[in-house]
């Protein structure tokens, strides 16, 4: 299928992860991409490999995010889809006994500041032409309190949650829809570089998960691609877990 046919799409994080397995399920789609990271290397290769467009850029910075849609709408004359997906999980963010200041604000510029940033700069790209999708990376950590903690994260993840609710609702009657995607645990390097440090961080997270396995990237990007097509066209302010039934299991199943 082409849902996304001529539409022309954002990624953050476009490099690694769940940026690029969506970078690449949008270029599937139809869509013409613009991949954004801060990592040249990555950021250029995953563009390169779908025929889009990298833009380098700081998502904290809010001169490089207005730059960013500037490009891309100078570029293909419209922004249709932005999927605020940059963040972090850096290992000092661990109890809030623990984890220092420094490393607290460090996570909420990236994982919430980035977001906020992102959508006051597209959403008035949006209003011009009616429409839009925005998709902000949440995760089911925003819905669940965990023992294993990570606190900024956690509480960047939550903001993320409530502010795209509330913009799904303010902006509804202008064409523009705002999800918040949550994913449970992925498979990602992010993911395997935390868990190579503490694998009894990582069993005690996977023993919940009642599919009894992480997620695939290509899993989330799937969900991302339905949130930005018409297919969603009635999904909006939503809190869309894609998670592995881990945030409805009360006790998970026995092998």
């Amino acid at each position: 299928m082409e849902r996304l046919r001529d539409r022309v799409a954002i990624v953050t994080g476009a490099g690694s992860g769940i940026g690029l397995a969506t970078v690449r399920r949008f270029a599937l789609e139809g869509a013409r991409v613009v991949c954004v990271d801060i990592d040249e290397v990555a950021g250029k290769a995953a563009a390169d490999e779908v025929g889009g467009l990298f833009v380098r850029a700081d998502v904290t910075s809010a001169d490089d995010v207005q730059g960013m849609y500037e490009t891309a709408s100078r570029e293909y004359g419209r922004i249709d889809i932005a999927f605020n997906n940059a963040g972090i999980s850096p290992p000092d963010d661990d109890s809030i006994l623990t984890t220092d200041l420094d490393a607290w604000r460090r996570v909420q510029e990236v994982n919430l500041t980035s977001v906020y940033l992102c959508c006051k700069s597209v959403i008035p790209y949006m209003q011009k032409q009616g429409r839009g999708s925005i998709i902000n990376t949440a995760s089911f950590v925003a819905v669940l309190g965990a023992a294993t903690s990570q606190i900024s994260y956690t509480a960047s993840k939550g903001a993320v949650l409530a502010m795209s609710r509330e913009l799904g609702v303010q902006f509804a009657r202008e064409g523009i829809r705002v999800n918040a995607l949550c994913p449970g645990p992925v498979n990602t390097p992010l993911l395997q570089e935390l868990f190579a440090k503490d694998p009894e961080r990582a069993a005690r997270r996977l023993v919940h998960i009642p599919m009894g396995r992480f997620a695939e990237a290509t899993e989330i990007a799937g969900a991302v691609a339905f949130l930005a097509s018409d297919d969603s066209s009635f999904i909006t302010a939503s809190t869309f877990l894609v998670d592995g039934g881990i945030s409805s299991a009360y006790v998970t199943p026995l092998d």
